[in-house]
């Protein structure tokens, strides 16, 4: 028992520290959606909350706050997307050895010195339908990173492609490093739900690599990647920083894939992500259907409901909207494919349904 409630406890900070449901961020989105219903309903969101477009120029101001290297104390220093020695610049205190970072007072202007950053567009300008310019989805910061200048100029508008280690450029093929791959997979999924058909998945990825069963669009290698390399503090902090619309170089919106990766497991299956919200998504892919599971009165006015089925559940888990487990019945007893839970106090929850064939998440509402 002790070593159970130990790993509760474990469960639920790491959900409160890594990756909860930003509040109120999130508030109102319906969880029990997946696939294709899920895609719409979060690029909806990240569309409706992207307040504050910013200009070229505030995009570029913005990326010297949000790049910073969490890892340096002095906040002088960014890190480099696709970083690593290109044997052109020296090594010093602001930038080293391997090149991931670079003071960024050393900013490109136009001049000859190999030895700077400038912006790089993630998913290239020339690749979007139409091309995505200097504002609007051009100016976005969620897909714009600091870069290492001959770096950025090597990658161009190469088309992604897998491969391992630092990154590199075959043909017209780019391999963004395993540093790197997860970011730019979850940067691709976030201009696909931002901007639509603008940004497709098969325009920036390598031609004929295979599709995911339910979307066309998207490609398996940005689900792999995703699942690979895992979300780093330096993306949460870009995220906090862009989402939260008092800061000055903010735009209002967040990559939800950031948030939890495992959102992108939900829409497009693939390789199981990182879940970064254990108590609203159980980590598993079998699902039973919607209509297996009924839930009465809901809305419910008397602080009680009643769950029909004839499913064997082996868990009821019952959570509101700050991610907190407010009920969690282990082996439930049915009364003729009946259980019924009381005392409920007034709010909204999410009912996690846990059976021997899959798993099920349903929405209540206690008046």
């Amino acid at each position: 028992m002790k070593k159970y409630l130990l790993l509760l406890l474990v469960a639920q900070l790491s959900f409160g520290q890594a990756g909860a449901p930003a509040n109120p961020y999130y508030n109102g989105m319906n969880w029990t959606l997946t696939g294709i219903n899920l895609k719409s309903a979060l690029a909806t969101k990240i569309t409706t909350t992207h307040t504050i477009t910013l200009t070229y120029a505030q995009a570029e101001l913005a990326i010297e706050t949000v790049d910073l290297d969490p890892s340096d104390a002095t906040n002088t220093n960014l890190l480099l997307l696709y970083g690593f020695s290109n044997n052109l610049c020296p090594a010093s205190s602001s930038d080293d050895k391997d090149h991931r970072r670079r003071d960024k007072s050393l900013e490109d202007a136009g001049t000859a010195d190999p030895c700077l950053w400038n912006k790089e567009h993630t998913y290239a300008r020339a690749s979007g339908v139409p091309a995505l310019g200097t504002s609007g989805p051009g100016a976005d910061v969620h897909n714009l990173r600091a870069c290492d200048k001959k770096r950025n100029a090597d990658r161009d508008n190469d088309r992604f492609f897998d491969g391992s280690g630092n990154s590199f450029e075959s043909g017209l093929l780019w391999y963004p490093g395993d540093e790197w791959k997860g970011d730019v997979a979850r940067m691709m999924m976030y201009m696909y739900l931002r901007y639509g058909s603008q940004c497709l998945p098969t325009s920036i990825a390598q031609s004929g690599i295979p599709t995911v069963t339910n979307d066309s669009n998207m490609v398996q290698l940005f689900l792999e990647w995703n699942a690979e390399d895992p979300v780093s503090q330096y993306e949460d902090n870009r995220n906090n920083y862009l989402g939260n619309t008092s800061n000055t170089y903010a735009q209002g919106n967040r990559n939800p894939f950031i948030d939890n990766p495992y959102l992108a497991t939900v829409i497009w299956g693939g390789p199981a992500a990182e879940n970064r919200w254990p108590t609203v998504f159980l980590s598993s892919q079998s699902f039973i259907s919607d209509s297996a599971v009924q839930i009465y009165p809901n809305p419910t006015n008397t602080n009680e409901i009643e769950i029909a089925t004839e499913e064997s559940i082996s868990k009821l888990t019952l959570i509101n909207v700050n991610g907190q487990i407010v009920k969690e019945i282990i082996k439930p007893i049915f009364n003729q494919n009946t259980y019924k839970i009381n005392n409920l106090p007034q709010g909204f929850y999410f009912l996690q349904i846990t059976a021997e064939k899959g798993n099920l998440t349903k929405k209540i509402i206690v008046n």
